[in-house]
């Protein structure tokens, strides 16, 4: 038979927890404001959260949709095809702008503006994410040779892009770079014009 506790058998006394000291709360306090700090910290160091502006990268994102990027701390090295966000004090009062690597340091871009086709050292681009063909010029002559140290980049809804092919942008450079997008945190609504499609948040591939 298992053990019952008698009528008379004592408990045994259970020990008041003890209070801390208002010193000692502080310091309890303390560390966690102090663990909260680094997470902030390393959070601005390593990510950030843009909002999109604008109709340059439509459909791929949509105006109001909130990026997660990869903080160029990490981010040092542009790959072709990645979505970058920069900055440019010479263009918008250094206002940031969201925009698809097309080619990086040392490749050749070249454009046929009648046949919206863009090449890369020679090889056209299969553009499946374009909403409008490259049919229009914006100032900057072709072939180019992207210098070092920088990118060329454009916006996927190619009609209504400031991008690489005006001077007011030209080469970014790589310094330039806020960040790569790599996550949709909240879909936008293309500025009231649409309803947000929830379906939309997730990884950017």
């Amino acid at each position: 038979m298992g053990r019952t506790m008698g009528k008379y058998e004592k408990r045994k006394p259970v020990k008041p927890q003890r209070k801390l000291s208002k010193r000692q709360e502080f310091v309890r306090n303390l560390d966690s404001v102090y663990i909260i700090a680094l997470i902030l910290t390393l959070y601005m160091l390593f990510f950030r959260v843009v909002v999109v502006i604008g109709p340059s990268m439509y459909d791929t994102l949509i105006q109001g949709d909130r990026l997660v990027l990869l903080s160029s701390f990490l981010y040092t090295d542009p790959q072709q095809g990645d979505i970058i966000v920069a900055s440019k004090e010479s263009f918008d009062n250094g206002e940031c702008f969201v925009k698809r690597v097309i080619a990086v340091e040392g490749q050749t871009v070249d454009i046929d503006f009648d046949a919206g086709i863009v090449y890369v050292d020679g090889c056209a681009l299969e553009e499946d994410y374009i909403h409008t063909p490259t049919t229009r010029p914006e100032g900057v002559q072709f072939p180019l040779t992207v210098e070092d140290g920088h990118i060329f980049v454009m916006g996927d809804n190619r009609d209504s892009s400031l991008d690489s092919r005006s001077p007011q942008i030209g080469l970014v450079d790589k310094r330039e770079i806020v960040g790569k997008a790599i996550f949709i945190l909240s879909p936008g609504n293309n500025g009231g014009k649409e309803t947000p499609r929830y379906d939309r948040i997730g990884w950017i591939g």
